[in-house]
């Protein structure tokens, strides 16, 4: 243990001691078991790998300064776990069980949630899948779920720096009444080509835009956008957008330091009127953006010359990390306290 460097985690995967499991047979959920294996057998028909039954979450945990494990928002990881669940026809893990998965494998793994003064934390991935071995497109009869935990760094290796991003037309993330307000899998494969397109060109991520009519934001590759203008917090609505946890808190925040928040449609053009942007969800918290560049119009929006984060994305973000790790009140009630 004394040999892992706190302060210069990347983001990936490193093994810890133990991770929980839970199965659904005969129509219920099991007991929660914990294990320190790091693989299972799975049988070669099982849905998840044919059909994509495969749902997933991502959370963290955070060393405050007073050395307690605080969760953040963990019943909104298990309430949007639900609805992907709704949205791929798996059974619903109720609240109680997920709650009690995470707090399990947290404290089990307790050594491995980095000390505070590196800025590292622990990432918490659930997972759901279809096992039930057949050939036909319906739903499993059997589930696995389970939890492992990760300590990571940030998940831009520039850390809280302005990145540039591309539009690129060409390619869709999800369509507008399919997954894509679903945390699974098939949403994350089908934005890899674009992605990596993107990471080649020198961008940071893709700003994807509405598949129906390629005239408004929705996502930034494995993140929501936001712009700031004046004093408003402006943010897409589309039946495409995963609800990312950290933009809800992001708008809660805004509202809080008396900003207007604006949940709509934003046209492509309006980019142009923004004073700041950003990319926000559970592993950057905010990633500012420095411009983006749409490559087929021949055009850029610029918010970052200097390589600064603008005023708002600032304060934004140090506010939410200062909640998650316990140096300003949690007056939402977000954080869970490990006990």
């Amino acid at each position: 243990m004394e040999s892992i460097d706190w302060s210069n985690l990347s983001f990936g995967y490193m093994p810890t001691d133990y991770n929980v499991r839970c199965i659904y047979k005969d129509g219920k959920w099991g007991d929660i078991t914990v294990t320190n294996s790091q693989t299972f057998e799975i049988h070669m028909a099982a849905t998840c790998l044919h059909y994509g039954q495969e749902a997933f979450e991502g959370m963290k945990a955070f060393r405050g300064k007073d050395g307690k494990i605080r969760i953040f928002r963990m019943d909104e990881n298990a309430a949007r776990l639900q609805s992907s669940c709704r949205g791929i026809m798996m059974p619903e893990l109720p609240t109680e069980k997920f709650n009690e998965a995470i707090l399990t494998v947290v404290k089990k793994n307790e050594r491995f949630v980095p000390p505070y003064e590196s800025g590292a934390s622990l990432y918490i991935r659930p997972l759901l899948i279809g096992t039930s071995a057949q050939v036909g497109v319906k739903p499993a009869k059997e589930y696995l779920f389970l939890v492992f935990v990760t300590p990571v760094g940030p998940y831009f290796k520039e850390g809280f720096k302005p990145t540039p991003m591309a539009i690129l037309r060409q390619y869709d993330r999800a369509a507008p009444l399919g997954t894509g307000r679903y945390k699974v899998g098939g949403n994350y494969a089908a934005s890899l080509v674009a992605g990596e397109k993107a990471h080649d060109m020198g961008y940071s991520a893709v700003l994807y835009l509405d598949a129906k009519e390629k005239k408004y934001i929705d996502e930034c590759g494995p993140a929501n956008f936001f712009g700031i203008r004046g004093n408003s917090y402006i943010t897409p609505k589309s039946t495409s957008i995963l609800p990312s946890i950290t933009n809800k808190s992001l708008m809660q925040l805004a509202e809080d330091l008396g900003m207007t928040v604006e949940v709509r449609q934003i046209p492509e053009e309006e980019i142009a009127t923004f004073d700041e942007a950003g990319a926000c969800g559970t592993a950057a918290v905010i990633s500012p953006i420095a411009r983006i560049d749409d490559l087929d119009e021949n055009k850029s929006y610029i918010f970052s010359k200097d390589g600064k984060p603008g005023p708002i994305c600032e304060k934004l973000y140090h506010k939410l990390r200062a909640i998650q790790y316990g140096d300003e009140p949690d007056t939402h009630n977000w954080v869970t306290i490990v006990e």
